[in-house]
């Protein structure tokens, strides 16, 4: 569904979509890492945050 969805929007927010989709995998390690050595609420919030962007990428939800 989301093939098609992204055909309609415009061009640029097309660009920012593939963007955010190529850059979310270094994030989601660095957050990781982060969440591993300095554990927080908001760092576990926040890795829970991409996790859920990166599988929602992955499985062309958005």
């Amino acid at each position: 569904m989301s093939r098609f969805y992204r055909y309609r929007l415009p061009g640029w927010c097309r660009t920012w979509l593939d963007i955010i989709e190529l850059w979310l995998l270094p994030i989601l390690v660095f957050q990781a890492i982060r969440t591993v050595f300095w554990p927080t609420t908001f760092d576990i919030f926040l890795l829970g945050l991409v996790v859920g962007l990166f599988v929602a990428f992955k499985y062309k939800w958005i």
